[in-house]
């Protein structure tokens, strides 16, 4: 779970996903990867570990989500990792997505929020930027599932060197991650999810979209010459 600025947030999404899995009786462990916060988030994670026993907390300087994601993932002792963001938090996504993971085979299942079935309450502008992104990675990079970001269920050891080969982070790196995946040939799914604003976006719209479009052009370029 990356975290940036996430102090009014953290505790209550930690909270959720420890009780849901304790109920389910699994065996876990919750990693919160704080990013150059500037508020009080890495004091929360520290008291949140103090409290939780399956909680653990990493920092980094750096605002980056993924990096974090990142960081997050490779430090897992688990077989299967789930990317949670703390303002989406789908304990309903996870039974969902290990049920197609079992029956597919799939390396990655998404929580997408624009396959038949999913519920995007978000505001407009946000629904916008999400559909303009993925017609940009169907038309642009041939991805054959609906979205990236989000909830994800990873397999852990068959991503261990897709993770390792992957050179980008920021709005990019899990993006990154399911186009590697499918190139190699592993199974990426996905499964409907219902998303809502829980609170404002920590990069506004206005700044996030030229970042994301120059990120996917270098992502285009460094794909095609790996490709050559």
């Amino acid at each position: 779970m990356p975290a940036h600025n996430e102090e009014q947030f953290l505790a209550g999404a930690v909270e959720r996903v420890v009780d849901e899995l304790r109920r389910r009786g699994d065996e876990f462990e919750v990693i919160v990867v704080e990013n150059g916060s500037s508020d009080a988030t890495a004091e929360v994670a520290a008291r949140l570990c103090a409290a939780i026993p399956e909680v653990r907390a990493m920092g980094s300087g750096e605002a980056d989500y993924g990096r974090a994601l990142r960081a997050g993932f490779l430090a897992a002792h688990g077989d299967r990792v789930v990317n949670y963001d703390v303002d989406l938090v789908d304990v309903v996504f996870l039974s969902a997505a290990e049920a197609v993971m079992a029956s597919e085979g799939a390396a990655i299942v998404v929580g997408s929020k624009r396959s038949e079935g999913a519920d995007d309450g978000r505001n407009a502008a946000r629904r916008t930027v999400t559909a303009v992104f993925s017609l940009v990675l169907r038309l642009g990079f041939g991805l054959r599932v609906s979205d990236t970001h989000g909830c994800k269920l990873l397999d852990r050891t068959a991503l261990l060197d897709v993770v390792a080969a992957c050179e980008f982070g920021a709005d990019i790196f899990d993006t990154e991650l399911v186009l590697r995946a499918e190139r190699r040939g592993l199974r990426v799914a996905e499964v409907p999810v219902a998303v809502r604003d829980a609170r404002p976006p920590r990069t506004p719209i206005a700044r996030r979209i030229p970042r994301s479009l120059l990120g996917l052009g270098r992502l285009r370029l460094r794909l095609w010459r790996q490709s050559a």
